[in-house]
């Protein structure tokens, strides 16, 4: 039995068994070698993300201190990754206090206390309250230097001594704001008398 030209184009058209297991393994192969590649990809910008957060995370500073014992100056904190450098504090303009540079990064009840006295005087003898100033401060992260400025609140008491009228004692250092300037501390300065 011969095959006929209609028959024999008609099995010419057929595709073999092999020839779609074929086109398939390349399909596949196509497809796994797009998600390898599409993993490669998110897995290089999930590295970025997180080596950015990190360097972020490191660079990220925020002035502290603590009260020393004689209370009478604020002990700024120093760590290793961010060694200080200068620090320049920043009174309301009623007390009629210079800008304070501390060298020895402390901030010191003296520079301010007689006119603290002089802006409370007249009521009780023992009273507490808040001073606003601005801090610009310079530290460093891997040798490189980072300027910030806030508004921290230098928290103080009053209290009345024998003979000798009140003395100021320093409480608390605490962020109030980033950023400021000094018609902000001049603002909060005004609601706090």
């Amino acid at each position: 039995m011969s095959e006929t030209q209609d028959q024999a184009q008609t099995r010419r058209r057929w595709i073999t068994l092999a020839e779609v297991v074929a086109v398939a393994g390349v399909v596949i192969a196509a497809l796994t070698l797009y998600s390898n590649w599409q993993e490669r990809r998110d897995a290089a910008a999930d590295k970025a993300v997180e080596q950015a957060s990190a360097s972020r995370d490191k660079a990220r500073f925020t002035l502290r201190g603590t009260v020393a014992r004689d209370k009478r100056s604020i002990l700024l904190a120093r760590e290793e990754a961010h060694p200080l450098g200068d620090i320049r504090v920043t009174f309301p303009t009623a007390l009629g206090v210079a800008p304070q540079d501390s060298v020895t990064q402390t901030i010191e009840a003296g520079w301010f206390d007689d006119a603290l006295r002089k802006t409370t005087d007249g009521g009780a003898d023992e009273r507490t309250g808040r001073l606003p100033v601005l801090i610009r401060y310079t530290y460093f992260t891997d040798d490189q230097p980072t300027t910030r400025q806030a508004i921290y609140d230098l928290v103080w008491k009053t209290e009345g001594q024998m003979l000798r009228g009140r003395k100021v004692e320093l409480l608390d250092l605490r962020l109030r704001e980033s950023g400021g300037n000094q018609k902000r501390i001049d603002a909060l300065w005004a609601k706090a008398l």
